[in-house]
């Protein structure tokens, strides 16, 4: 029996998350997955992208994690915590967060895929997740200091990269100059 046949069964052919039906597919539980059933979980498309592509989540659509959170599968708990962990700062989520109960173990391995505390996360004003070559728009004309110009709101900075030590900062070239810029300041294209 496949991956995929396995997980269909145990999940009456619904997402594990959500429990939308058609389109499902097997995802993996990094950071360790050993390909198994135990270590994978059955994702409608619109979970899965919202997992692998953090800056298009939709607060929202995660209130299911509110009945999947209390699977016994350890994976499907691995994954609602993920989310919840992510989505925290929302408010509703935190409560959940703090209702669930996970082993040793299976908190090892939910944390093991979060981004650890030391992690320098850039976040444009809207809370989307900047990435080193990423383009941006001012969203304010900045003054700045030491090049005698103002950068105009509306301004592209194409091919950002990000300071490292410090998550409200990063550097692009306006007008031949290559400046810092605060992260409050832009907005990802």
């Amino acid at each position: 029996m496949s991956i995929l046949a396995d997980l269909q069964k145990r999940a009456s052919s619904k997402c594990e998350l959500c429990s939308a039906e058609g389109e499902l597919a097997v995802y993996d539980v990094p950071p360790e997955s050993n390909g198994t059933a135990d270590q994978c979980v059955l994702l409608c498309p619109t979970c899965s992208t919202q997992i692998d592509n953090p800056e298009q989540v939709d607060a929202n659509h995660w209130r299911c994690l509110n009945d999947s959170m209390w699977s016994q599968i350890p994976a499907v708990q691995v994954m609602a915590y993920r989310m919840l962990s992510q989505l925290s700062a929302e408010g509703w989520p935190q409560d959940l967060l703090d209702m669930l109960y996970l082993d040793d173990d299976n908190l090892a391995w939910a944390k093991a895929g979060l981004p650890s505390e030391d992690d320098v996360v850039h976040r444009d004003c809207n809370g989307a997740i900047l990435a080193a070559g990423d383009s941006v728009t001012l969203i304010k004309d900045l003054n700045v200091k030491g090049a005698n110009f103002t950068a105009k709101r509306g301004t592209a900075v194409r091919g950002i990269s990000l300071v490292q030590d410090n998550p409200e900062h990063i550097e692009g070239r306006v007008n031949d100059q290559r400046i810092v810029i605060l992260t409050k300041f832009v907005k990802k294209n």
